[in-house]
């Protein structure tokens, strides 16, 4: 497994500390893909860029995805670029996945009886590995989960992130979910003023 399918079971299996949007899950996950490429040193950062390496990566298919859609030619796509480019849509990219693979179920009612059901994460070794790396309180799936909102920020003696590159990815993640924040608190706003403008009418 890698992490961003143990993030995105995180993410299934765990009552959030605050409301996650979809949004934000997908810019955490391309920033784990990236955090994975890194260690795989299928990638480097030099600078905010991110630069291909011609390094074998891991046998996970989407992160062979990931490491296939970098740009590959200088000079080359800035961190937070690829964020929102590869971020976009990808959790329903991972949860397909888990589904194929087992990992994830769909639960039925009365209710929904046509749109698949709720999504339940099944008793896998995947969600075992996972949850031994979230009680373990590993850092870099702590502090992607804190990051969209899953838990708190990480605070107190526990494992830190001593690598440079690791700590960018982490950052730029960070602020990604806090510009998408902004962006969904100022359309919340222009259709509220558009409201009353027409409700004044």
């Amino acid at each position: 497994m890698s992490t961003p399918r143990d993030l995105m079971i995180v993410a299934m299996d765990v009552v959030p500390v605050h409301p996650v949007g979809q949004g934000d899950v997908s810019l955490a996950l391309a920033g784990a893909e990236a955090v994975d490429l890194l260690r795989a040193e299928a990638l480097e950062l030099v600078g905010d860029r991110i630069v291909p390496r011609l390094r074998p990566v891991p046998d996970d298919h989407l992160l062979r995805e990931a490491a296939s859609a970098l740009v590959r030619q200088a000079p080359y796509e800035r961190l937070e670029d690829w964020l929102w480019r590869r971020g976009r849509g990808l959790s329903s990219v991972y949860l397909t996945a888990l589904e194929e693979e087992g990992h994830v179920t769909r639960k039925r009612s009365r209710w929904t009886p046509f749109r698949g059901g709720r999504p339940l994460v099944s008793d896998t070794e995947a969600r075992r590995r996972a949850a031994y790396r979230w009680a373990a309180d590993e850092p870099v799936l702590a502090a992607l989960a804190a990051a969209v909102g899953i838990r708190e920020e990480v605070t107190g003696d526990g494992p830190v992130v001593t690598d440079d590159s690791v700590l960018t990815v982490l950052a730029a993640v960070h602020d990604a979910v806090m510009e998408l924040e902004a962006v969904r608190q100022r359309r919340a706003i222009e259709n509220a003023a558009f409201a009353n403008v027409w409700r004044g009418a």
